[in-house]
Order: structure tokens, then sequence, then C-alpha cells
């Protein structure tokens, strides 16, 4: 069937299915990838670029190594193969040999090849009885007088299943054609010039058909600063709106008041907890609302320094509007300001209520906690104690944000493991016309040009020492050869009085991998840790059985808890300081890091062992992990094998995905186009200037929904 025309004046929202050469078979399949539309298709850009030029050599070619050759087709045949699967081979002759292009199962491949075409074919090729074969290679037909040169790259896009490159590319070059020009420019013409960047439609031509390398890097520099520089305005847009619009409680903390707090902790801070509880206590001081980002490695006492900011706003009574004097509850005790802090899971839940509990003994300060295993009659005693305001400190999870809990003066609301909650999540809190102050928390240490760009509406605190007599995490790295020595030395730690952990990778949702948690439970029950009590603990427990067996092994009843990664963040145990990780290949770095913080919490040194599958071999996550137990250098590293997404990227803050940046790759872009935006802020926060507003346009369709910019303006 013949696609129906696009339509005859051009537009970015255009179906696919209607420009010619996609068609409605084709657009079907291409939704897979999100795209719909015209404007989806030129914004989806390649992933990569592959070599184009024909330049190889046949004696350059090496197995599975992508190459492009030029050459003249010689011969062409196509055959039925014995499985009934068609096969089209084309032999094509180069000026240093010959090889073979074969496609399966492709018959209508043989009309578009004829003796004597000159062609440049690429893919990665295999040697196959004595020639370089290509399997369903790329392929560019050239003219009678056209060359194969350098120059030539070919876009490689993002696919998703059923969907082949060559779907992309019709798709993307169809939607260029038909509106490349129309693409709204962001940049007024003198920033362009000023930042050297390319104007809107070269640099779609160029990022999606490249003529040169450099053009390529040039065309995605344009795009990667855009993202980034829009990102940012949108982030202090959000920033500005939240100061502006809406006003905080006033927590003033003075001497006093801060000497009480910190006579609470049976602990001396440490200097770095000083100065970041001292940067709190100053935004706590002001009616403008405290977005303030505090992260530390494990074990840096991030949790002490939210403990003192929540007991300084429960501590603060509530001013009574337009009079002298608190507001008054009904047995005749002031009002106080009530923080709360979610945490990720119900287990850290439910280990910062008994922290809080045993620090506010005899102090009269009620603590509740909310979370989804409690019973409703047991949520609706808890809801009306937060309403009323006798609840001064409130402890829960997502169900914190369930809309059902109504407090009577939110004063400070605490996000434990920022990246696992976004920023969506920390807006739901704001109830009526004032806004509690944020301190979002993460022992996911980032690298700070990273954080100011995935957090740039947050302050940014860094706890970077580690309490005295705590010694880093001794770490190695066991192989099948060194297992039997492991298990000796950590039944000796154990038999000494030590506590441990042995973790097992799991996914909570698969039956399989729960049935392995028993297998290895039962194992190492019936085989090295026979003489020790274990405990077991994973994901699909209910809350208080959970919260059972960890008492257990706190109290000392159980030696070793078996484990998945559900104890990876917050659990305190001091006495437990030896871990093995089973499987350690399963884990990612910063999943590795936070495990073995479980086995630093005390003065005795935590000793870790990660166990993999081979002896010797090289493995850059492992090695990593032992070499280093610095976590910010470990963030760096992360960042070098995985990429940003999985670590803190955008996906997790809770803002739409970044089309192009990569954070790690465009640091220095992140930091130029952070510094731009800032300055252009100062100069018009509102972006009044005519030349700004269709940027200003852009910043709202793209970021407004998420970040709540949409009355801006």
């Amino acid at each position: 069937m013949t696609a129906p025309p696009a339509d005859r004046e051009p537009s970015l929202g255009t179906p696919l299915e209607r420009l010619v050469g996609v068609g409605t078979a084709r657009a079907e399949r291409l939704t897979r990838l999100g795209l719909v539309t015209v404007r989806d298709a030129v914004m989806h850009f390649p992933r990569e670029y592959r070599d184009f030029s024909g330049a190889h050599a046949v004696a350059d070619l090496r197995a599975g190594e992508h190459a492009s050759v030029a050459g003249e087709v010689v011969d062409v045949g196509a055959k039925t193969l014995f499985s009934g699967r068609h096969m089209l081979s084309v032999r094509i002759a180069t000026a240093a040999g010959s090889v073979r292009a074969v496609w399966f199962g492709m018959p209508f491949m043989a009309k578009r090849f004829a003796k004597g075409m000159r062609v440049v074919i690429a893919g990665q090729p295999r040697h196959k009885a004595g020639v370089w074969e290509f399997a369903h290679p790329d392929v560019r037909w050239l003219g009678e007088t056209e060359e194969a040169h350098a120059s030539d790259w070919l876009a490689v896009y993002p696919l998703a299943e059923g969907v082949q490159q060559t779907h992309v590319r019709m798709a993307v070059l169809a939607a260029l054609g038909h509106a490349a020009g129309i693409v709204p420019e962001a940049f007024p013409p003198d920033m362009l010039a000023a930042k050297e960047l390319l104007p809107i439609e070269r640099a779609l031509r160029e990022i999606h058909v490249p003529s040169s390398r450099e053009m390529i890097d040039a065309a995605r520099r344009r795009f990667v600063y855009q993202e980034l520089f829009m990102l940012q305005l949108a982030l202090r847009m959000h920033r500005r709106h939240q100061q502006v619009r809406r006003t905080a409680p006033l927590v003033p903390v003075d001497a006093r008041l801060d000497a009480r707090i910190r006579a609470r902790f049976p602990f001396a801070f440490t200097p770095a907890q000083r100065r970041v509880c001292g940067e709190i206590a100053a935004d706590l001081g002001r009616a403008e609302p405290m977005n303030r980002l505090l992260q530390g490695d494990v074990g840096s006492g991030k949790t002490a320094v939210a403990i003192y900011a929540m007991l300084a706003a429960a501590a603060t009574p509530v001013a009574a509007a337009g009079a002298a004097g608190a507001v008054m509850l009904e047995e005749g005790r002031p009002l106080r300001h009530q923080a709360a802090i979610m945490a990720p899971t119900e287990l850290l839940a439910r280990q910062h209520m008994a922290t809080l509990e045993r620090l506010l003994a005899g102090t009269g300060t009620e603590v509740q906690m909310l979370v989804g295993g409690q019973t409703a009659r047991q949520r609706e005693a808890v809801l009306g104690r937060i309403a009323s305001g006798q609840a001064a400190i409130v402890v829960g999870t997502q169900a914190l944000i369930c809309g059902t809990a109504r407090f009577k003066s939110l004063g400070l609301v605490v996000i434990d493991e920022q990246h696992r909650f976004g920023v969506l999540q920390r807006a739901v809190l704001q109830q009526g016309e004032a806004e509690p102050h944020t301190l979002v928390m993460t022992a996911t240490p980032i690298p700070r040009t990273i954080a100011h760009a995935v957090y740039g509406d947050l302050d940014v605190s860094v706890l970077d020492e580690q309490p005295p007599g705590r010694q880093p995490v001794a770490t190695y790295r066991v192989g099948p050869g060194d297992l039997d020595r492991w298990w000796d030395f950590f039944r000796k730690k154990l038999a000494a009085g030590r506590r441990g952990y042995v973790v097992v990778p799991a996914v909570e949702e698969s039956k399989r991998d729960l049935a392995s948690i028993a297998s290895a439970y039962e194992s190492l029950a019936n085989g090295p840790l026979e003489a020790f009590r274990l405990g077991l603990v994973h994901g699909r427990m209910k809350a208080k059985e959970k919260a059972a067996v960890m008492e257990a092994f706190r109290s000392g009843a159980i030696d070793v808890l078996v484990a998945t990664s559900v104890i990876e963040v917050g659990i305190d145990v001091p006495q437990a300081t030896i871990m093995t990780i089973l499987d350690a290949e399963s884990f990612g770095l910063a999943q590795l890091h936070q495990l073995r913080g479980r086995v630093a919490r005390g003065a005795t040194q935590g000793i870790c062992g990660a166990v993999v599958a081979v002896q010797d071999e090289p493995h850059p996550r492992i090695d990593a992990f032992v070499a280093t137990t610095d976590g910010f250098a470990l963030a760096e590293r992360d960042l070098a094998l995985r990429g940003p997404g999985d670590l803190v990227g955008t996906r997790q803050s809770g803002v739409p995905p970044l089309y192009l940046a990569d954070l790690l790759r465009d640091g220095s872009v992140v930091a130029e186009a952070r510094g731009d935006a800032l300055a252009l802020f100062d100069r018009d926060p509102e972006l009044t200037d005519d030349s700004l507003l269709r940027l200003k346009e852009l910043i709202l369709m793209r970021w407004g929904e998420t970040l709540g910019l949409g009355q801006i303006g």
C-alpha cells in the first residue's frame, strides 16, 4: 500500500504515517520508540556513528569489528536453503580482493543489485570459507562519478524490539525533508554567534546526516549545550517560584537551641557535621523555603544532621497570625512546627523511629510512624495525631505522600535517599500557602558538577569526613580457590564475638530468585556456617517479620543475617563487622559500596569479602570496589563504567530524560551551560526580553509540568 502524501503545509505535528516512505505499518512499529510525529523523529538522536567511507582494505578487516569497504558488484546470486529460507549473496570486488554480502529472508533486495554497480557496504565482517562475509550490511549505492570518501558517517539510532535501523533512518530522513526548515530556533542570533553554535536547521541535518566527523561534534555540542542550558534555567525558575511565591515557617536556631539539640546525641559532631548544621540553621531562619541536598559517604553522619534539623523544627512554637504569642493546642501547650522524614523502605523507617525514640526519651516530644504495613485502625489513629499537631515528628515511607496525611503545621520535610523519590514527590508534601523547608539526602556520592546539573534547584552540602575512630573497611576479592580459606576466616571472626552478613543477589519479584535465597540459606546453615545461628531477610517478607529478624540480629540472638540488598541503606548494627557478598558481579558499584557500609558502623574495623566466579580474570567493577573505600572516587569510577543514568540520572531525579547529554562525557559543557544559564537568569529571571520568548516557551513545554512552572510568567 502506498503511504498517503504528507501534509501540504509542513508541520512538526504531522503524523509519521503521512510521510512518503513511512506508511502505516512502519509508523505503527515506530510507536514502540515513542516516535509518532515529525517532531519525535527529528529529535530522536543517533546514539553513535559508523564509518561509511569505504576506506577499509580487505587486509585490514577483523572479525566482529565494524568496517566499510567500497567496490564493484561482480556477482549476484539467490538460492533457497535447506531450511527453506531465502539467501541473497552479492560478491563485491575491491582494489585489494573481494568480499561477500549476504541477506537472509529478504528476496526483494535482489532487485537492488546488478553487475557493474559501485557500492559501499558497512557492517561487522566474519571470515567464512576463505572469504570475508558481511551479513545484512548497510549499503550506500554510488553514482557513476561519485567517490567514496572519508567524510561519510552513518547514524546508528536507539531501537526497540521489532524496529530496524532502516525503519528509523527512513522516518528521520522523511521528517527532515518535511520540516527541518520550520523547527523553531531557541537561541537569539547574538547568542548563537557568541557561543559558536550551529543554527537549529543545520544542526539537525548534521546530527542525522553528517557531512564530516567535525560536523558531528559541532551538531552534538549545540544540542547538548541547549538541553543543559534549558534544564538549568528550568531548575532556577522552579527555585525562584518556590522562593518568591511561597513562604516557609521561620525556625530560628540560636546558640541555646543548638546546644540543647546537640546535648541529646551521645557523641560529639564532627567539624563537617557542625558546618552543615550551620548551613541548615541559616536556611531554617529565613522565610523562604530551604531546598538543600545533603550528600556524604556511607557512615559520615547524615542521619544525625537530619535529626538535628527535625529537632529544631519540633522545638519551635508556631507564631499566632497577627498577634503576639504562639498558637495553642487544646490542652494548653503551644503548637510547635512538625517535621517529617520519608524513608525508601519500611525497614529503614522503623530504624529511624527507634533512633528518634531513643534520643527523645523523657522530652515529651511525640514521634509517630506512618507506613504501609499498618492496620486501618493504627493508620487512622496516627493520621489523627498528625492532623491535630500532637505528633511533632512523623517517620514514614511512600504512605506519607498518598494524599491522606494532613499536617497541622509542617515545618520541615526530610527525604532520605533522594534518587528513589524525585522532584514531583518532593512537591507533594506542600500543603496550604506555607511550604515546608526541604532537606534531601543521598548516600550515593555525586560529583559536584553532576549534582549541580541534576539537582540545580537545590543547595548542596557535603559531609566529607568520617566520625573519629572509624576505620576503612578491609575489602577482599574472593575467588573460587579462596572460598574455603575465606569461610574459615569468617567463622573465626564469628567465634570471637562478631556478627556478620551474607548478602545474596535477588530480585524481589522473582520466585526463582526467592528459591535461590532459600537454597543459599540452607547451604550455609548445613555447610560453612552450621555452627552459628542464622536469620533470613528479603524484600517479600512482611514488615513485621523483617523487623523481628532485624531485632534478633541486633540483640545478638542471631549471629549471621543472610539477606538480599534490602539491607543496603541505613541498617545500623555496630556489632556486625564482617560481610560476605555472594555473586558480587551481580551488584552495581554504588550498591556494593552501600552494602559494605553496613560493616562500618562501629569502632572495630569492618571486613568485607566479594565472592566472584573467576579466580584471576580482571573485573573492573570488583577491582575498583576492592581498591578503595572512598565513595566519591567510586562514584567517579561508576560513572565511567556505567554512565550517569544509572547512578543519579534524570530518570532517578524525577525529571524527563535528557535527549542527548551525557553528564560524564559532557562535563565541560555542563559547567559552561550552568554558568551561562545563571548569568542570564540573574539579568532576566522571568525571561521577558523579546529575543528570549521562544526559549522560555520551549522550557515551559519541556519542563513546565514536571517542575510546576505552568504559572510562571
